[in-house]
């Protein structure tokens, strides 16, 4: 699962960040600070996605083309 989470961070950040943004527009009754808490909890966590991605541009720099 790791290894799932390791190599599509990305798509799986994009996914949440798109959720958050339906429930907000949809539900309501949201109170705002809620919804201020998560969107700063996606945004670290796009933080975070963003250097998996470096790290994996990093490795792939270091390694021979396919032939």
């Amino acid at each position: 699962m790791i290894d799932f989470i390791h190599a599509h961070s990305t798509r799986l950040y994009a996914i949440a960040a798109a959720a958050l943004a339906l429930i907000a527009h949809y539900v309501q009754d949201l109170p705002t600070g809620l919804i201020l808490a998560l969107v700063a909890a996606v945004l670290g966590t796009g933080e975070a996605v963003q250097r998996v991605e470096d790290r994996k541009t990093a490795k792939a720099l270091h390694q021979e083309p396919p032939q």
